[in-house]
């Protein structure tokens, strides 16, 4: 990039060119300018080699959209803006999934297009010499977006554009992949961020609880309704909701949020009087969505309002770039929540957790990390990794050992081996307190006791063998 950026002005307007030519030049900009998407595009074909595109939306012969798709096809890292003198979120929306940087709606202050322009021509440096603390944004609640892979830079990107643009979004991804994380990513992003965030979890409540718990209710609606109660969507009131799980919405519920999305309003249960409210609703699935609908337990329509702009969080395994720095990450966390030093991963680790699939994702990699700040054993680690890899692909040759012990066995005494000494580990970590050994081993009290009673952990004889186990080492 030169020492003055190249700014691409196209409008059709002769008075808007002028204008922008003026101000830009004004602040040091080399400033072109086309009255046309067809002269714009030959421009770009020419050689031109603009460091920012303001691309008006509306134009007559080719108009802002398609000229921003012909010059995405051209040049794909050509940062692109969008002007528009009307408020068209449709078009928005199409414009960002084209690939738009960003856009302003005219008039517009000009502080608003220094700032768009001070972000656009400062994101190639920052994503090309930007260090991993930079890539982090903590969003609270012990959670964090981590932009370290070509897929989720994209998806910030998106976020970033997409966060003031008042429309419903659909994050699509498997379990742990992060969908709550976007979710609050894109509210921190939205002029709504000082507002309240909530998140309801569709598939954790029967449908007449969900109910309830979204709309509120009055007294006498059902037995035990002695007083009246406001629903998520009236705490919400300004703000953003995260229906997560949405995929297991009832049937029943499914077109009263349909009402909610459509006209932004509701009834309680047992109310009569309607209720409204400006809610940026946001949902989060799992299940596979174009199949929900065919099966009839999805409505089309709900689907089509909330698909307004949808944003598709690729798997942990499908990412493996972005494993060291998690890995980096969740041990200097941990390491600070449990008050110890925190362990250096060897090449072998790092590349082994590359290796592993992680069916569970990000969640499974942060109790991953968990348990290994505890033992303090990367070879129980690794074992951890191989047992898992052979319980995800039992028939892989690569992975049999060729003994005559089925590979069920091999795998389940292994895991075995593997769990006993993480629970024993933790029992002597808390002085045998159980219920703080369960909390550092990230399971259920309940959990713990059962598996203390499998293993007979708790035996004089068991803690014989382990004292003598550990003299002998």
């Amino acid at each position: 990039m030169s020492t003055n950026p190249n700014v691409l002005v196209v409008d059709d307007e002769p008075g808007m060119l002028r204008y922008m030519k003026t101000m830009l030049e004004l602040d040091s900009y080399n400033v072109w300018t086309a009255n046309s998407g067809e002269a714009a595009l030959q421009r770009i074909r020419e050689g031109g080699t603009p460091d920012v595109v303001l691309l008006d939306l509306v134009m007559p012969g080719i108009d802002g959209l398609e000229t921003l798709e012909q010059l995405r096809r051209i040049r794909p890292d050509l940062k692109v803006v969008m002007l528009s003198c009307v408020r068209d979120t449709s078009k928005v929306v199409k414009a960002i999934q084209l690939g738009a940087r960003d856009y302003l709606t005219k008039p517009f202050e000009k502080a608003e297009l220094d700032s768009i322009l001070k972000q656009s021509l400062s994101s190639r440096l920052a994503s090309e010499s930007a260090a991993f603390p930079n890539e982090v944004e903590e969003l609270g609640d012990d959670l964090f977006f981590l932009a370290a892979s070509p897929a989720m830079r994209q998806i910030r990107a998106q976020v970033k554009a997409i966060a003031n643009v008042d429309v419903p979004i659909l994050m699509l991804g498997e379990s742990g992949t992060g969908k709550e994380v976007v979710a609050r990513l894109i509210h921190k992003s939205s002029a709504r961020a000082h507002r309240t965030f909530l998140k309801v979890n569709c598939a954790a409540l029967p449908g007449d609880l969900l109910e309830s718990e979204l709309f509120g209710y009055e007294p006498g609606a059902f037995t035990g309704a002695t007083k009246s109660k406001p629903g998520k969507f009236e705490l919400c009131d300004k703000g953003t909701i995260l229906l997560d799980e949405i995929g297991e919405m009832p049937t029943t519920l499914q077109s009263k949020l349909l009402h909610v999305l459509q006209d932004q309003e509701f009834s309680r249960l047992g109310g009569r009087s309607t209720i409204k409210v400006n809610v940026r609703i946001l949902a989060a699935t799992n299940i596979d969505m174009p199949q929900s609908i065919a099966n009839k337990s999805f409505r089309e329509d709900l689907y089509y309002r909330l698909n307004a702009f949808t944003i598709k969080i690729p798997p942990l395994r499908e990412r493996k770039d972005e494993i060291p720095y998690l890995l980096n990450h969740f041990m200097s966390r941990f390491s600070e929540n449990f008050a110890r030093a925190p362990l250096n991963f060897s090449p072998r680790f790092i590349e082994a957790c590359q290796r592993y699939p992680w069916p569970g994702n990000l969640r499974e990699l942060s109790n991953f990390v968990k348990r290994f700040l505890i033992l303090a054993d990367e070879d129980w680690a690794l074992n951890e990794l191989r047992v898992g890899t052979l319980e995800q692909n039992p028939n892989d040759p690569a992975s049999n050992t060729g003994h005559s012990r089925g590979l069920k066995s091999i795998v389940r005494s292994v895991k075995d081996e593997a769990e006993i000494q993480a629970i024993s580990s933790a029992l002597e970590q808390t002085e045998w307190n159980r219920k703080e050994a369960a909390l550092l081993l990230n399971i259920s009290y309940k959990a713990l006791l059962y598996k203390i009673r499998q293993y007979k952990i708790d035996t004089p004889q068991f803690r014989q063998n382990r004292f003598k186990a550990k003299l002998q080492s």
